[in-house]
């Protein structure tokens, strides 16, 4: 090699720790704002849950005040409260509930047999399904019928939370939801849009918490030298687990150095965003074989 020539690798690894670079920046970004939203939600929850103390200490108020007949204030027994005082107290109750749960994506309506409700789901900022779950109320809390796919443990969780907290009920049922349409939804841009840098149909469950492809950074190549095994062991959550991308044993370095910075980048980026970074780092990774 010519002195002051620089090697062909030089330039790969300047392209992958740039790549790395920015992916860092970015996941930064967006653990901010994901962290200012959830402050934000739990605030605004706060404060619906203080307007329902409040509704709650002001039916008290009320059904005291009812409770006062005969000589000296005596309060009567609280069996002849006003029957209307109390249903009041419980639609109100329930109604500052249900503005609790909206603010989470989670939208309600009382029903003549219980309550329906609605969980909307989007991926950052896209709306995608909604689904729906009724409950019948009496005599326990129950199931009525639903829209939840199958493959969602709905019954591990409703056995767990739904008769003694439907609150955490729905915000995990929720959580389910949403990272299941997140992993579909990434799955689904990445076929859309870089089909050129796959072979073939990406494989996917029916849970998308497991994603096998094969893959070349550069759409200018026909080659795919690198194969992905993306498994998502939270289910309540859309990035990956356990990422393992592998490529031929006699593969060059520069190849088995791209790899392992791909890992890091599928677990920190949403995949089509992780191929959205590759840029041409993908055809001096390509060219250096």
């Amino acid at each position: 090699m010519e002195e002051g020539k620089a090697h062909p690798s030089e330039g790969v690894f300047a392209h992958l720790e740039m790549l790395e670079a920015q992916a860092h920046e970015v996941a930064v970004k967006q653990a901010a704002a994901e962290q200012r939203k959830e402050q934000l939600a739990r605030l605004e929850a706060r404060v619906q849950e203080l307007r329902q103390r409040r509704d709650e200490l002001q039916a008290k108020v009320e059904l005291q005040e009812q409770g006062q007949h005969g000589q000296g204030g005596v309060v009567s027994d609280p069996a002849q409260h006003s029957a209307q005082t109390v249903l009041g107290w419980k639609i109100r109750k329930v109604k500052s509930t249900l503005q609790v749960f909206y603010l989470t994506g989670i939208s309600g309506k009382l029903s003549k047999q219980g309550v329906c409700f609605c969980i909307s789901t989007a991926y950052e900022g896209t709306y995608l399904d909604s689904y729906y779950l009724d409950l019948l109320t009496e005599p326990q809390v129950r199931i009525h019928r639903h829209s939840i796919p199958t493959f969602i443990p709905m019954e591990q969780i409703a056995k767990k939370y739904l008769q003694t907290d439907i609150r955490r009920f729905l915000s995990v049922l929720s959580d389910h939801l949403n990272a299941y349409v997140g992993r579909r939804y990434q799955a689904d841009q990445l076929q859309e849009h870089f089909s050129d840098r796959l072979e073939g149909t990406m494989q996917r469950n029916s849970l998308c918490n497991l994603l096998v492809f094969n893959y070349n950074p550069s759409s200018k190549s026909e080659t795919f030298p690198f194969n992905a095994r993306l498994l998502y062991g939270d289910l309540c959550c859309s990035l990956p687990t356990e990422v393992v991308i592998s490529c031929a044993p006699d593969a060059p370095a520069a190849l088995t150095e791209t790899a392992a910075a791909h890992s890091d980048l599928f677990r920190r980026l949403a995949l089509h965003k992780a191929f959205g970074s590759f840029g041409s780092a993908g055809e001096h990774v390509d060219g250096a074989r």
